[in-house]
C-alpha cells in the first residue's frame, strides 16, 4: 500500500496548496465531527474548537511525525448520554477526563512493555461485537430523528422524505463519486438534505442572520463555569470506552503506517500517539467538547492526495479553531434539522456496526466455535439491550462499558483462547469507525 509521497511528512507546502489541502481535511472531518455534539446536545462550535486544539496537541506530542487528524468520537455517544442522565453535561466532562487519563496510563504501559499485550487484551471476538454495539445501540436515535417531529412521537412524512434524500445522496456519493468527492459523502448528504429541508420550510434562517460573525464558543471550564464533582457511576460508564477507542486508534495507526511506508508504532512510538489521543480527549473535557479520536476519513484524504505533511494537518486544525469562533457558522450548524441528521446517522451508525462484522471476517474468526458464539452473543445483547449493574444509587456500570468488561472477563476465563484471535492480525485493516 505504500505510495510515493507528493509531500513528505515534514515538508511545508506552498501557501496556495497549503490552504487547499487543509480545506480538504476540514471538509472530510466536518460532517461527522459536528454530528456527534448535535446528538448529545453539545455545542458544535466547541466540538470544532476541541477537534482543532486536540489535533495540534497530538502533533506536538508525536513530534510532528504522524499526520493524523482527530475529531469527535462516535464511541462515546451512548456513554455520554447515560452520563448526562446521571450528572448532566458537567458530569459527562469529568467522565471524558478520566477516559483521557486511561489513555495516559496505557501510554505509560506501552512505553514500558511494548504493544503485544494490546492484541492479547483486545481480541477480535471482543472488539468486533463491541464496535457493533456502538452502532446498533444508536439505531433508534437515528430512526427517531428521521421519522418524527422534533421532540415528539408524531410521524412526519416530510421529515422521513428529507432523511431519505439526505441518506440517498450520501449513498450515491459513497458508491459512485470519484476522487475527493468520494471522501466527503457525509458533507454532501448534509448539504443536499439541508437544501431540501429549506425548500420545505423546515429551517428558520433568522438565527443565522441574527448571529454575530465573531462569537466565542460555549465553553464549559471546570472551576470557572462549574464546580466539578466525582461521580463513580459516570466514570465507570465512560472510562472503559477508552479500551474500545484504543483498538480503533491502533487500527488507524497501522493503516497510516502502511500508506506512508513508515512504522509509526516504532517511531515516534505508539506510546506517544496514544498519549496524544489522551491529551486531546482531556483538552476536550476541559472546554466542554466531545472526546476525540483519530479519523479514518482524513487517512483516506492522505491516501488519495499522497500529501503526508503534518503542516497540512495542522492547517486544518487551525481552520477548525477559526470556524469555531465564527458565530454564523455555529448558527448554521445548529439550524440543521433533526431529519437531516437522522438520515446521515442511519448510514453512519450502520457503517460502524458493519465495521464490527468486518473485523470478525477480516480476522477469519470461526463463529461456529462455541467459545466465539458465547462471547459475541452476550456482548451484543448486554450492550444493545442497555443492561445495567447497579451497585448503589451513585455507582453503576451500564451498556457498552458493561458489555466490554463482560467480554474481556469471558475471554479471560473461557478455555480455548486461540480460536478468538482468528488467523490474521486484528489491526491489519482499518476498522473505519469512530
Amino acid at each position: 500500500m505504500k505510495q510515493k509521497m507528493r509531500l513528505g511528512i515534514q515538508e511545508i507546502p506552498r501557501a496556495d496548496q497549503w490552504l487547499l489541502f487543509s480545506l480538504q481535511h476540514l471538509c472530510a472531518m466536518f460532517g461527522a465531527t459536528v454530528l456527534v455534539p448535535f446528538l448529545i446536545d453539545m455545542s458544535p462550535a466547541t466540538a470544532l474548537l476541541s477537534s482543532g486544539l486536540g489535533t495540534l496537541a497530538f502533533i506536538l506530542i508525536t513530534k510532528g511525525q504522524v499526520p493524523a487528524y482527530l475529531g469527535s468520537s462516535f464511541a462515546f455517544i451512548a456513554p455520554i448520554l447515560s452520563a448526562q442522565a446521571l450528572g448532566g453535561t458537567e458530569g459527562a466532562m469529568i467522565g471524558s477526563f478520566f477516559a483521557g487519563i486511561i489513555y495516559g496510563v496505557v501510554a505509560l504501559i506501552i512505553k514500558a512493555a511494548g504493544t503485544n499485550w494490546i492484541t492479547k487484551l483486545l481480541p477480535p471476538i471482543v472488539v468486533g461485537p463491541v464496535i457493533m454495539v456502538i452502532g446498533l445501540s444508536l439505531a433508534t436515535t437515528a430512526v427517531d430523528n428521521a421519522m418524527y417531529l422534533p421532540g415528539t412521537d408524531e410521524y412526519s412524512l416530510v421529515h422521513i422524505v428529507t432523511a431519505g434524500i439526505t441518506l440517498g445522496v450520501a449513498v450515491i456519493a459513497t458508491m459512485y463519486f470519484k476522487g475527493f468527492l468520494n471522501l466527503i459523502p457525509i458533507l454532501l448528504g448534509l448539504i443536499a438534505g439541508y437544501v431540501f429541508a429549506l425548500s420545505q420550510g423546515l429551517i428558520d434562517l433568522n438565527p443565522i442572520r441574527d448571529a454575530n460573525w465573531f462569537a466565542v464558543p460555549e465553553l464549559m471550564i471546570p472551576f470557572y463555569t462549574y464546580d466539578p464533582s466525582l461521580n463513580w457511576a459516570i466514570i465507570a460508564i465512560m472510562a472503559p470506552v477508552a479500551l474500545v477507542t484504543l483498538a480503533e486508534h491502533t487500527g488507524q495507526l497501522m493503516v497510516l503506517s502502511k500508506i506512508s511506508g513508515k512504522n509509526f508504532l516504532q517511531k515516534p512510538g505508539m506510546h506517544r500517539t496514544v498519549m496524544g489521543d489522551g491529551l486531546a480527549t482531556i483538552i476536550a473535557a476541559g472546554i466542554g467538547g466531545p472526546p476525540n479520536t483519530t479519523y479514518g476519513e482524513n487517512v483516506g484524504v492522505i491516501a488519495i492526495t499522497r500529501v503526508f505533511s503534518v503542516f497540512v494537518i495542522a492547517g486544518a486544525a487551525v481552520l477548525a479553531i477559526t470556524f469555531s469562533f465564527i458565530g454564523k457558522v455555529a448558527a448554521l450548524i445548529s439550524s440543521i434539522p433533526e431529519a437531516v441528521m437522522g438520515g446521515i446517522s442511519i448510514m453512519l451508525f450502520g457503517i460502524i456496526a458493519s465495521a464490527g462484522i468486518r473485523m470478525l471476517v477480516d480476522n477469519k474468526l470461526d463463529m461456529g466455535e462455541k467459545r466465539n458464539m458465547v462471547i459475541a452473543s452476550i456482548i451484543l445483547v448486554v450492550g444493545i439491550g442497555g443492561a445495567t449493574v447497579r451497585f448503589s444509587d451513585t455507582f453503576e456500570i451500564a451498556g457498552m462499558s458493561l458489555a466490554t468488561i463482560i467480554g474481556l472477563v469471558l475471554h479471560a476465563v473461557l478455555p480455548n483462547k486461540n480460536v478468538s484471535y482468528g488467523e490474521q492480525n486484528m489491526f491489519e485493516e482499518n476498522p473505519e469507525q469512530h
